[in-house]
């Protein structure tokens, strides 16, 4: 038995990254799953190989996501659950954001959680009830800097979780949101946190060379997260995935309207020895 036998859940973002990991988990547990992205030859091999359902979704879309419930419902009668896991970020000082990027980020991580909310309220309220899970951050209860906007969307993600579960719950349906730190994934990899080496143009791409460069910008990250992370480390994916499972399941039947921080310890402070 699967603790997600019967069910039926809209994984966002899962073409890669959590999102894969959670449509990939989702489905072992024994739930329908719904795999949304808009990177569709990536997201159908993910379907493909997992045995679930390919949408196309921008989640900044209103018709998209009213395709993608209409999808899930066609394909399997009915709908229990949404991960709102879909997420970009963009690395920039406030003063130093452009509108349009401001605009971009709040795009999908704020307007794609909130339509995610308003788009499956009615299919899982006729289906008795069900669950949302929605992707803030850490970030979403701190501030960080060089990463404004996406801190933010994800301050917002919180503040959508805990009114609609308030406005929900009568319906039977719970949402709880996933705060989670540096994650390795295509997004936040860490590596991506260090400069990248000055290329010359005219020199001979030297693979030889790139892999050393990679290796070494991977290691200083890792001397970094050591600093930072009391357990010493960068997140994965899996443990993300882990931790939406429990709030989709019936193990977290008694909770709704809560963020849960899963940082390896970096939000409860800074170690001086």
């Amino acid at each position: 038995m699967g603790k997600l036998d019967g069910r039926v859940v809209i994984v966002t973002g899962a073409a890669r990254g959590q999102g894969e990991q959670e449509a990939r988990l989702f489905r072992a547990e024994g739930a329908e799953v719904v795999v949304a992205d808009v990177l569709d030859d990536r997201g159908k091999a993910v379907a493909e190989e997992i045995g679930a359902l390919y949408v196309h979704l921008d989640v900044g879309e209103e018709a998209d996501w009213q395709a993608a419930v209409a999808a899930a419902r066609t394909a399997y009668g009915r709908l229990d659950g949404l991960v709102n896991n879909a997420g970009i970020l963009r690395f920039n000082t406030l003063t130093d954001t452009p509108l349009d990027e401001f605009m971009q980020v709040v795009r999908v991580n704020q307007v794609g959680c909130f339509l995610g909310i308003k788009s499956v309220a009615a299919a899982l309220t006729e289906a008795g009830g069900g669950t949302i899970v929605n992707t803030a951050s850490y970030t979403g209860l701190t501030g960080m800097a060089a990463v404004g906007t996406y801190t933010a969307t994800k301050h917002a993600v919180l503040g959508l979780t805990r009114v609609a579960a308030l406005e929900l719950a009568g319906a039977g349906i719970r949402v709880n949101a996933v705060c989670p730190g540096a994650i390795d994934t295509a997004m936040t990899n860490p590596a991506l946190l260090d400069p990248e080496p000055e290329r010359d143009p005219e020199r001979e791409r030297d693979p030889e060379r790139e892999r050393d460069a990679e290796t070494e910008r991977d290691r200083s990250s890792e001397r970094l997260y050591r600093r930072l992370v009391p357990l010493g480390r960068i997140g994965r994916p899996e443990e993300v995935a882990r931790l939406a499972l429990f709030l989709t399941s019936r193990d977290s039947s008694y909770i709704t309207g809560q963020p849960f921080v899963i940082d390896g310890g970096w939000l409860a402070g800074v170690s001086v020895v």
